[in-house]
C-alpha cells in the first residue's frame, strides 16, 4: 500500500478504535490522530495531491450525488448492487456540500469546509430508476445517526442527498418520509441539499477498497432489508 493510502487508513482506522467525539459537535480529532492527518497531508506529493478528472456524463444518462459516512464504502456498495448491467455506468467519490472551492481531503477531514465524503452516480435511466437509487440509499446506512457513520464523526459523515434537478428534490422528499415509517420513531437525520460545486477526490480514493480490499470499511456499510429494519428500530430486536 502506497504511503499515503497506509496513512489514510491508519487514520480511519484510528478513528473507530478512539471514538473522537460525540455525534452532532464540531469534528475534533485527538491528538495522535491530528498528527497524523497532518503528517499525511504535508508528506503527500503534489502528484497524490492532484484530484481525479470529473465526471462526464453521456448523452442520454442521468447523475446522483450522495453522502452516507466514509465514501470508500458508499462507492463499494453502490457498485456492488448497481454494476454490471444494472445500470450504474460511472462513479466517483468526491467531496460535496461545502464552501471552499477545491477542497481537498486534508481540508475536508479538518470539518472546516462544510462538505461531506460523498459519491458521484452517473447511471442509465433506461435500466435505473432514481427511486431504486433513493431506497437502497437509505438501507445501506444508519440515516438516524446525526453527522456521524460508525465511529466516523464530523459533518464530512453525514447523511445528505445531493439533488440536480426539482423533480429529484422531490423524489428524494417523498422517498425520506416513505423511509421514516420503516425507520418509526428513530429520526432520520438524513439531509435534503442542493449539490453546488462537486470536488472529485485525489486519484488514491477513487475505487480504494478495489485497489486495497483489507482497507477501512465503515461497519454500518451493507444492505438491510426493510423488514430488518423495522426489526430493529420498531421492535428492537
Amino acid at each position: 500500500m502506497a504511503a499515503p493510502l497506509l496513512l489514510a487508513h491508519t487514520l480511519r482506522r484510528g478513528a473507530v478504535l478512539i471514538g473522537m467525539h460525540a455525534a452532532g459537535a464540531p469534528a475534533r480529532r485527538p491528538p495522535l490522530a491530528r498528527s497524523l492527518l497532518t503528517w499525511m497531508g504535508n508528506s503527500m506529493s503534489a502528484k497524490n495531491e492532484t484530484p481525479a478528472a470529473p465526471l462526464v456524463p453521456a448523452a442520454g444518462t442521468d447523475v446522483a450525488t450522495f453522502a452516507a459516512g466514509c465514501f470508500w464504502g458508499v462507492e463499494k456498495s453502490f457498485k456492488r448492487k448497481f454494476g454490471g448491467d444494472e445500470g450504474l455506468l460511472q462513479c466517483q467519490v468526491g467531496y460535496c456540500g461545502g464552501t471552499k472551492e477545491h477542497a481537498t481531503y486534508r481540508e475536508v477531514c479538518s470539518g472546516s469546509t462544510g462538505h461531506a465524503e460523498a459519491i458521484q452516480i452517473v447511471y442509465d435511466p433506461a435500466k435505473l430508476s432514481f427511486e431504486q437509487l433513493i431506497d437502497f440509499f437509505y438501507r445501506m446506512h444508519d440515516p438516524t445517526t446525526l453527522n456521524r457513520q460508525g465511529g466516523d464523526t464530523g459533518t464530512q459523515y453525514r447523511s445528505a442527498v445531493f439533488f440536480h434537478s426539482d423533480k429529484q428534490k422531490e423524489i428524494a422528499e417523498a422517498q425520506t418520509k416513505l423511509a421514516q415509517t420503516h425507520y418509526g420513531a428513530t429520526k432520520i437525520q438524513t439531509t435534503i441539499e442542493a449539490p453546488g460545486k462537486f470536488w472529485p477526490a485525489e486519484e488514491y480514493h477513487q475505487e480504494y477498497l478495489d485497489k486495497n480490499p483489507h482497507g477501512y470499511e465503515c461497519p454500518t456499510h451493507f444492505e438491510r432489508s426493510w423488514e430488518r429494519i423495522e426489526q430493529l428500530f420498531k421492535s428492537g430486536k
